[in-house]
């Protein structure tokens, strides 16, 4: 279909439209449909973006779902360009950066609460499950968070030394351990358990003390500490 100089002028004055509602009111107003039509904007030019929003949620059912999808599959799924695929792919990622970005170079976590935000600043948009060691100063400030496994947690994955070769690498004075369950509850299960007290004594054999282990699920967390399971 040919594209008229018409179409080009009512195509661009929807776009400036869209883009006017955002700067005016934000996306909270927006459909989910309408906010991935607006996404789409700035990888798809000179293009009816609407049609496509529609399918690509059709295809995966949410914005989460989509955003969390490999690259690859969306391009399956969608019909639509791996450069468009990959955009739409990084949004976890972005969203995790900025969220932890807010936090600053050395945060203190010297709360429960405060490890619980940041943990779910870390782990935001996670689709497979990870497990994080957050190394802390004397001051309680953060180090470093150290990526130490990606996979189901149990005793044979986690292994201690492996927590312990990070704590060293990166001068903790104490940790907070932290994973997620990704679409799961955030209960603490039987090896969740069995795995944090192992950690716990190989830490404390070299001085190192573990303040607290927090689960992300979702938006919520749940503290070990808070709990008393420490």
């Amino acid at each position: 279909m040919i594209r008229t100089s018409a179409d080009k002028k009512i195509h661009e004055g929807h776009r400036q439209r869209v883009r006017a509602r955002f700067l005016a009111e934000g996306l909270d107003a927006f459909e989910d449909h309408q906010v991935l039509e607006f996404i789409l904007f700035y990888c798809i030019p000179m293009k009816d973006t609407n049609e496509i929003a529609h399918k690509m949620l059709k295809g995966f059912g949410s914005l989460a779902s989509l955003f969390e999808a490999q690259p690859e599959e969306i391009v399956k799924r969608c019909n639509v360009s791996l450069n468009t695929a990959v955009f739409a792919s990084m949004i976890p990622s972005l969203a995790r950066r900025y969220s932890k970005g807010k936090w600053g170079d050395k945060p203190v976590l010297n709360s429960s609460t405060k490890a619980g935000e940041y943990v779910l600043s870390l782990l935001a948009g996670r689709i497979y499950e990870v497990f994080y060691v957050i190394c802390l100063d004397l001051q309680n400030k953060v180090n470093h968070a150290a990526l130490v496994h990606e996979g189901t947690i149990n005793e044979a994955a986690v292994y201690p030394r492996l927590i312990v070769e990070a704590a060293l690498r990166h001068k903790a004075v104490s940790v907070i351990l932290a994973h997620n369950h990704p679409g799961g509850g955030m209960q603490p299960s039987k090896a969740d358990i069995e795995v944090t007290l192992k950690i716990k004594e190989a830490l404390k054999a070299i001085s190192i003390g573990t303040v607290d282990h927090v689960i992300a699920a979702g938006d919520k967390y749940y503290s070990f500490a808070e709990n008393n399971l420490l």
